[in-house]
């Protein structure tokens, strides 16, 4: 089963137009698809977390996305700077 709300003509033009772009064109595409769902993350960690600070964020989301052991590791290198 296939969850989308993309219409089918919709995503098969898209998924020519992925086909025809250049590499550059592509990298491009996929590094700003990157920084959308990011952000996104990123503000919904905002939202839930309203005190927190941006550093704290940054944490959690690295948390969420890469594990505990290396947001600590990150959390203690972060200390030692200070």
């Amino acid at each position: 089963m296939e969850l989308t709300d993309t219409d089918p003509e919709a995503a098969r033009v898209q998924l020519a137009l992925f086909r025809r772009a250049s590499p550059s064109r592509r990298l491009a595409l996929a590094l700003s698809l990157s920084r959308s769902v990011i952000g996104l993350s990123r503000g919904g960690l905002a939202r839930n977390l309203p005190s927190a600070t941006d550093q704290e964020i940054g944490l959690r989301f690295v948390e969420l996305h890469y594990g505990r052991e290396l947001a600590e590791e990150l959390r203690e290198h972060l200390t030692r700077r200070r």
